[in-house]
């Protein structure tokens, strides 16, 4: 994605929904959801590499150099996302360390 967009910052890719867990945006897929993927050829354990059958909530988080969450936005409605002018703005008020 940086090389593809050729982006100036890091771009978090979270196998295994670890980093997802610890802002706490996870969750269980339930029985019958897990039986209808499984019904489609999804296997969470194989995308996830691990046992969990967890997915995260869609969520952005901005982190500055620092470590200061500067922006965050989280929905367990996936349809929600904030537009990418927003995100692009929250990006522009960030000062280069």
């Amino acid at each position: 994605m940086i090389d593809k967009h050729k982006l100036t910052f890091d771009v978090l890719s979270d196998a295994g929904n670890a980093v997802a867990a610890q802002f706490g945006v996870t969750f269980a897929v339930s029985d019958d959801v897990k039986k209808i993927y499984q019904g489609f050829g999804i296997d969470l354990q194989k995308v996830n590499a691990d046992a969990s059958w967890t997915l995260p909530m869609p969520a952005r988080f901005i982190i500055d150099r620092n470590g200061v969450i500067s922006y965050a936005q989280a929905d367990p409605d996936y349809t929600v996302r904030p537009e990418p002018a927003d995100t692009v703005a929250a990006l522009r008020t960030l000062t280069r360390a």
